[in-house]
């Protein structure tokens, strides 16, 4: 009996092809999701600056002696605190823009999408849970200490954390 494999190869790297354009799709919405959660991050950060300096403005027209002084430096705290998240979040940013996301490996990288029997992880930002098509996903950095197990790992490598064993299934 004669097999023509032709037909499955055809089918084969058909499938592989779907499966490429599929993965780079979800890539590219969970990377715009990263995208869109720093920007907000920086938006809110850099309002709440402005309206602690405003705060310290109007602390300068209403206020004399000590009352004045304690609204004036919890106006600087604030401000001195939320300039320092600002620089963090543009850091992030500016890691987010790095990322190269049609990379392909064997291996996790920044970039990657973990698929792993106790759930599925985006290498990118620590930016949260995000749903696509009912598929959870948790967006996580790479030094985060899941993220920092993830790395390098490949399928069928094994990682424990917080007390469960996760077993790579796949990367893409």
């Amino acid at each position: 009996m004669k097999i023509n494999v032709l037909p499955l190869i055809r089918l084969w790297w058909i499938h592989s092809l779907f499966m490429d354009i599929s993965s780079d799709l979800l890539k590219t919405r969970l990377y715009q999701y990263c995208q869109q959660y720093i920007e907000d991050r920086i938006r809110l950060i850099a309002q709440a600056i402005n309206e602690a300096q405003t705060a310290a403005n109007e602390e300068t027209k209403s206020s004399v002696g000590d009352k004045y002084e304690t609204g004036r430096a919890m106006a600087q705290i604030n401000k001195d605190l939320n300039t320092k998240q600002l620089y963090e979040a543009e850091k992030t940013k500016n890691d987010l823009l790095k990322i190269n996301t049609f990379t392909k490996s064997e291996f996790v990288q920044v970039g990657s999408i973990v698929i792993t029997n106790q759930g599925n992880y985006y290498l990118a930002i620590s930016a949260g849970k995000i749903v696509i098509d009912n598929v959870t996903y948790f967006t996580v950095s790479a030094v985060s200490p899941i993220g920092s197990q993830l790395l390098k790992c490949s399928v069928n490598d094994e990682i424990k954390f917080n007390g469960k064993s996760l077993i790579i299934k796949e990367i893409h």
